[in-house]
């Protein structure tokens, strides 16, 4: 009898462990500040470099180019990106310090920017931000346009470029900028694979599937940017911050 009272009371003890279900454990991994922070930056990345809605402007660009070249442009596109996303994330503060730029202007900023081009996005259609009929004319006469303007403004453009600035400002320690990296990396990764198949892709989405997927990118960069905008303002002491 002692023996099993001894059980009774450990088991008591240690309840809130052996419940403690697989979901609950993936609840609790799914609220913590890593994992949150990551998929703001992963999201809203991806959002603003697009690759999807610049496939329309790729499949221009590159007709009656052969499968090898239009693989090699590709991949410029979304090395450029990946170069210029990364020098901006690296530099972020130190280009704040610089101009005396603080972190709320930077939000409101972007905020407004990215508002813009979500409202485009809502739209189906590519932000002038983003790229213009001339530049994709213009890329369409080039030899190689896998750098300008495929790479830089198409998918690293000011919007991805602000949303970037905007993370490293929030972000106060290591980790963070090992997650803003990440996703830059996953993000141009995502885009070569995208414009490297991108004549299957609109096969299979056609038209209408694009510019669904489009509009629900366009939906939640909406949302994204008046975060930021309330963020900014929020630093700035014009909204109290609630706990």
């Amino acid at each position: 009898m002692h023996e099993i009272a001894e059980i009774l009371v450990w088991l008591r003890a240690n309840e809130p462990t052996i419940l403690t279900s697989p979901a609950t454990a993936a609840e609790q991994a799914f609220h913590s500040t890593y994992v949150r922070f990551s998929l703001l930056a992963l999201s809203s990345i991806f959002f603003l470099v697009d690759p999807f809605a610049a496939i329309p402007s790729f499949i221009a660009i590159t007709a009656g180019v052969d499968a090898a070249r239009r693989r090699r442009m590709a991949w410029k596109a979304a090395l450029t990106c990946l170069i210029v996303l990364t020098a901006f994330a690296l530099a972020g503060q130190f280009i704040f310090s610089l101009f005396g730029i603080k972190l709320p202007a930077f939000e409101i900023a972007g905020g407004l920017i990215l508002l813009l081009i979500g409202i485009d996005m809502l739209e189906a259609k590519r932000s002038p931000t983003q790229e213009s009929t001339d530049e994709t004319e213009e890329a369409a006469a080039k030899e190689d346009a896998g750098i300008v303007p495929l790479g830089i403004p198409m998918l690293a453009g000011p919007g991805a470029i602000s949303s970037v600035m905007v993370l490293v400002g929030q972000a106060p320690g290591h980790w963070q900028m090992v997650a803003i990296l990440g996703s830059i990396a996953v993000t141009a990764l995502a885009s070569f694979l995208v414009l490297n198949g991108a004549d299957r892709l609109r096969k299979l989405l056609g038209e209408t599937g694009i510019r669904i997927l489009v509009r629900i990118m366009g939906l939640l960069l909406v949302a994204l940017a008046m975060q930021f905008f309330v963020n900014g303002l929020t630093d700035l002491g014009l909204i109290v911050r609630r706990e």
